[in-house]
């Protein structure tokens, strides 16, 4: 369901060579040394959309670990004032890899 951001990378990567793309999980370290997208799956996101801010995000239940997912992080990074400026690229479930790589092709340009 959340796979789409993975399975467009290979393709950012070529279209994008001066930019660094990096697979990054919620619960691993992020290299937070400049400004940054984020190109996440947002559940009940209609169409894909750019975010200036993690404020624009809803608070979602947290159960147990396997909830921390990377909107928690990034909340866990600005309370620690470490979260530098940061867009997010968030793309709804459903849509094809194509419909993906138009959108975050002309936003990155």
């Amino acid at each position: 369901m959340d796979s789409l951001p993975v399975k467009m990378l290979p393709e950012l990567k070529k279209k994008f060579p001066q930019h660094k793309f990096i697979f990054q999980d919620p619960n691993e370290e992020w290299p937070l040394d400049e400004p940054f997208f984020v190109i996440d799956t947002v559940v009940g996101l209609p169409e894909p959309h750019v975010f200036d801010s993690i404020d624009d995000f809803e608070d979602t239940p947290k159960l147990s670990m396997h909830d921390f997912d990377a909107l928690s992080n990034l909340r866990f990074l600005k309370k620690l004032g470490k979260l530098p400026e940061i867009k997010i690229i968030g793309l709804p479930v459903g849509i094809s890899v194509e419909d993906t790589l138009e959108f975050a092709t002309s936003t990155l340009t």
